[in-house]
């Protein structure tokens, strides 16, 4: 009761405010690596600065999972024309659908939380260039406040605050804005603003390491290569992320302890931070070496160089030069197959990927390490590991790892006999063309081939040869029904695609050419 008496609540200092409800989220939002990476604007600080770029993307707050700090950066939504189609967005009777709510705080910076959230309650610190949702509602501090505010907002004392305000797991910004905040802090600011910027940094340092982020620069294990053993960069890493996670915990205990004793509540909290509320990720081993393949594959595609860091190519004009250390795949189109069949086989490919990004002096050492961490079944080589992985499990991964909204798509006959990936944003009306007569075609003649030397070895009364040849005659026919009934129809129509219509509209389009990933019309 005395700190609802002496301090002021929040909404009378800054009020918190609800963003933009679109009422149609599969129209408006994408995620941002679905669309042509230059029709994104970042980093604009308002409404007539963003309208004149001509943009048609913005950076979008849309709340998200528990995290504090940093993060939670993942779509992007339809503001073209200072949202024009949003603003006009209504149904069959010309009623209004989307709310465009408080647009005169779009773009600015903030401190954010998610409405509606099972765990507790956490904040996020947004620079300029965001629109924010009625899902992630904020408040906009002055910009000497801010990093001040968003250290209290993520102390256990709000928490405690909001168990009185608002018992429910809904955050309102009506409950948020009675929060009291006491203005007898100045003695401590400085302290408290530069644990909160290291904070941020921290968390901002994570979100960046995984390649979902727009801000990705270089995968972790390459970053931190301190020799030319996989095993020794993932351990550097490990060293350094438990360093972090330490750093970020005592950053955040001693915020509770300045935040305690500036509201008088040292008989009734403490300052100690579970570990499982610190929300940044510490090492792991085989997400690191999924990741570190996930990398890889966007260097063959093109999409990351090991000539540069950050994204290279996502739409637009290709340039093979970008690609000079690791080359390129010249098509963009790369065979996933039980054999090499192609000089740009997948394993091929990434055996080449490490050689040239670790060196050849421990390659067989990486290559053993790296089947290590993704299979137990030490009566396999490295490269029948690897080749497993693609075949049964890598795109399972790409597709979770993408939200189901995948960048690289896999053309799949019915059970997985002929396979080969593309890159969504190398795509054109070919493409289907040159996966029919490049490859799935060339696939077929290899096999009949292969069944025809096998036929000699049998007529000499060679069994092993027989059953062998029944395998690759049973890929043969599910490759000769996959081309017929499947493939060349679709490759007749030489489709087009819109990256601004979404992975979702566009992966459909395919139909069963292309792997199943659970993805359903809108009803």
């Amino acid at each position: 009761r005395e700190i609802f008496r002496k301090g002021n609540a929040l909404a009378k200092i800054t009020e918190p405010k609800t963003g933009l409800q679109t009422s149609d989220t599969q129209r408006f939002l994408r995620l941002w690596y679905e669309v042509y990476i230059n029709k994104i604007g970042f980093a604009y600080s308002s409404c007539i600065e963003a309208q004149k770029s001509e943009k048609k993307w913005f950076p979008h707050n849309k709340g998200g999972m528990y995290r504090k700090w940093y993060g939670n950066r993942d779509y992007i939504v339809n503001w073209q024309d200072d949202g024009k189609e949003i603003k006009c967005f209504t149904d069959k009777d010309g009623r209004l659908l989307s709310r465009p709510q408080n647009t005169q705080y779009y773009f600015m910076s903030c401190v954010s939380w998610t409405l509606i959230s099972s765990g507790k309650f956490s904040v996020r610190f947004f620079e300029n260039g965001f629109i924010f949702d009625v899902s992630g509602s904020a408040f906009f501090p002055k910009t000497q406040d801010i990093l001040y505010y968003t250290g209290l907002f993520n102390t256990p004392i709000c928490d405690k605050f909001l168990g009185f305000l608002n018992p429910t797991l809904n955050y309102s910004p009506g409950a948020i804005g009675n929060i009291p905040v006491l203005h007898t802090y100045e003695s401590k600011k400085t302290q408290i603003d530069a644990l909160v910027e290291q904070n941020i940094a921290i968390s901002k340092d994570d979100w960046d390491s995984f390649e979902t982020s727009w801000d990705f620069q270089q995968h972790p294990l390459i970053r931190f290569k301190t020799n030319d053993k996989i095993a020794d960069s993932f351990k550097a890493w490990a060293g350094y992320k438990e360093r972090q996670f330490n750093q970020l915990k005592a950053n955040e205990e001693e915020l509770n302890r300045l935040f305690i004793e500036i509201y008088g509540l040292q008989d009734e909290m403490t300052p100690e931070v579970a570990d499982k509320d610190i929300t940044v990720a510490k090492a792991d081993e085989e997400r690191e070496i999924k990741s570190l393949i996930s990398y890889a594959v966007g260097c063959m595609f093109g999409r990351y160089s090991l000539d540069a860091k950050g994204l290279i190519y996502a739409g637009g004009d290709f340039d093979a030069n970008n690609y000079k250390i690791f080359e390129a795949d010249e098509d963009g189109i790369i065979p996933v197959l039980s054999e090499h069949y192609f000089t740009d086989d997948i394993v091929e490919r990434f055996n080449k990927f490490i050689k040239v990004a670790f060196g050849e002096s421990y390659y067989a050492e990486n290559m053993a390490y790296i089947a290590s961490v993704l299979s137990t079944k030490a009566n396999k080589s490295p490269d029948q590991v690897l080749r497993e992985y693609f075949i049964k499990d890598f795109y399972k991964d790409h597709v979770q790892m993408y939200q189901k909204r995948p960048i690289y798509w896999m053309f799949s006959s019915e059970k997985n006999a002929f396979n080969a990936l593309i890159y969504l944003h190398r795509y054109n009306k070919d493409t289907v063309n040159l996966v029919l007569n490049d490859y799935l075609r060339e696939y077929k003649n290899k096999l009949q081939g292969n069944i025809n030397a096998l036929n000699a070895l049998a007529n000499n009364g060679n069994t092993t040869s027989t059953l062998n040849k029944i395998a690759l005659q049973t890929y043969l026919n599910e490759a000769d029904d996959y081309e017929r009934n499947i493939l060349f129809p679709l490759a007749t129509e030489r489709k087009e695609i819109d990256l601004d219509d979404g992975v979702k509209v566009n992966y459909l389009k395919f139909g069963k050419a292309l792997r199943n990933i659970g993805l359903k019309e809108k009803a």
